[in-house]
């Protein structure tokens, strides 16, 4: 257990036993750790995605110990308990963002060569990777793990998971393709070099229809595939109020056609 683990677990005991504790430098070390990438809310162990539960506690003091003060950005005055993010990091690193609505809270992580489009908002505690692309009217949501060369399309939103502490948020792997109008909540996790077409749903209380392997899924879409919404038939339409039937959202999955990365290929070469 590292020493700043140890702190914010001790910090954490302290605060859920009532002591008001005195730990801000502990949470500012706590924060800066997360921006630099050191620290995660997850990491992948032997093969699956386990919460680091720590984390979560930290980020949960953090709003349980800090007062909410009056913040300015972009001459624009804000009340939170968190300022946002210094970015002027990120050109060193081949990142940028664009002006008028770019949004990155204190906490969160930026990996190199990536691109922040205005208006997109990325939460405390959420990891984005290196060269991953997060575009207009995005949201990564708190704790969500964006890995890299990953593209966001416009209009998704990331969910994220803070409670309970120990359950993973959402992930989306190395390579993966999110079409415009995604939705990936609840701790779903998206296999790496995935391709998910515009306006999907993904959660764990929709069945994910594997054709690859013949399986059903719930809270997975596996590595390389195609993944689109359809309807199926839902019990519900055996009542007599859903005349002609009624259906239910699912996602198809299948294996990833040339075509398909052919056109994420002409995508990567915009923006070289």
């Amino acid at each position: 257990m590292s020493t700043l683990e140890s702190d914010v677990r001790e910090l954490w005991n302290r605060y859920e036993n009532d002591e008001s504790p005195d730990g801000l430098d502990t949470l500012d070390d706590f924060l800066d750790a997360l921006e630099s990438g050191g620290v995660r809310a997850a990491e992948k162990r032997d093969g699956s995605w386990e919460a680091n539960d720590w984390v979560k506690q930290g980020i949960l003091l953090n709003f349980g110990l800090r007062a909410i003060e009056a913040h300015d950005h972009g001459g624009v005055a804000y009340h939170d308990v968190l300022p946002l993010r210094d970015t002027a990091d990120l050109p060193e690193r081949g990142t940028r963002n664009t002006p008028n609505g770019t949004v990155v809270r204190r906490g969160a992580y930026v990996g190199s060569d990536a691109i922040m489009m205005s208006p997109s908002f990325v939460n405390v505690g959420a990891y984005v990777g290196d060269g991953t692309l997060v575009d207009s009217c995005d949201t990564v949501g708190s704790c969500a793990q964006i890995g890299s060369d990953v593209k966001l399309g416009a209009n998704t939103l990331v969910g994220g998971v803070l409670e309970p502490v120990e359950d993973a948020p959402v992930v989306i792997e190395d390579g993966v393709s999110l079409g415009a109008g995604c939705r990936v909540t609840s701790g779903f996790v998206v296999g790496e070099n995935s391709v998910v077409g515009e306006n999907t749903l993904l959660t764990p209380r929709i069945p994910v229809y594997d054709l690859v392997e013949e399986e059903v899924l719930y809270g997975e879409l596996p590595p390389e595939r195609r993944a689109f919404i359809r309807y199926v038939e839902s019990s519900v339409g055996d009542h007599d109020l859903f005349e002609g039937g009624a259906y239910k959202p699912a996602v198809v999955a299948t294996h990833v056609e040339e075509e398909t990365l052919e056109a994420t290929r002409r995508e990567d070469a915009l923006r070289e």
